[in-house]
């Protein structure tokens, strides 16, 4: 489902002197499908810049990210969109959105882009917020005036709103109070039963320890 192979990733500060960071070098793991893959290593080693890349939004140096059939690292603008559309969810640490947009619309919004009926679309939105406990009194609300923890909690279901076959998952507990955790782990848990391929990083060992097959060691891919 997705396969990384040989990436390497370093940082050029121009405004520092030119300064080289190295970030990763090296990194190479297939994640297969319905398989949830956990990655470790200490603060800094390149975790979040790894999900990053097979996002898209940092462009590796070489090597390659292959993602049903395309190459992530040399893919066009359009071709990564494309996958965003439809093939790869991502639930960063933030909620970004435009001001205004009622919480209901900002989560079915992600089915919606990928083809989905807009009624159906938002049928599943409310099924997710009210799983995650959203009221239904601030669905007409934007979530830009909800507090961190409502905010995490749209952000969630946003990323599970469409059935993605490759989902990227950053801390997506932090934060979280049991309840509302216990109810993302089973969002992942229902994931990799349809099949979906999960790379997450959960520093909750319990977390980890719940959802994750496997886990690697992104400081083995050290970039010095």
């Amino acid at each position: 489902m997705l396969s990384v192979s040989n990436l390497e990733k370093s940082f050029h500060l121009h405004q520092q002197n030119n300064a080289h960071i190295p970030v990763l070098s090296g990194a190479q793991f297939d994640v297969a499908a319905g398989e949830c893959v956990a990655l470790t290593g200490p603060s800094g080693c390149g975790k979040s810049s790894l999900m990053r890349m097979i996002y898209g939004n940092y462009r590796a140096d070489s090597g390659s990210i292959r993602i049903s059939g395309t190459d992530v690292v040399t893919a066009t603008p359009r071709e990564v969109m494309a996958l965003r559309r439809g093939t790869i969810g991502y639930v960063s640490q933030f909620l970004r959105v435009l001001p205004r947009v009622p919480t209901l619309r900002v989560v079915a919004e992600p089915y919606i882009l990928a083809g989905g009926n807009e009624a159906e679309a938002e049928e599943i939105a409310r099924e997710l917020l009210l799983r995650l406990r959203i009221p239904e009194t601030l669905w007409q609300l934007s979530p830009l005036t909800f507090s961190g923890g409502e905010q995490q909690r749209v952000n969630i279901v946003r990323g599970f709103v469409h059935p993605y076959p490759v989902l990227l998952l950053d801390e997506p507990t932090a934060s979280l109070d049991s309840a509302n955790r216990d109810s993302v782990l089973d969002l992942i848990v229902e994931a990799k039963q349809r099949g979906a391929a999960v790379i997450g990083i959960f520093h909750d060992a319990l977390v980890r320890d719940a959802v994750a097959d496997r886990e690697i060691d992104v400081s083995l891919f050290g970039g010095n």
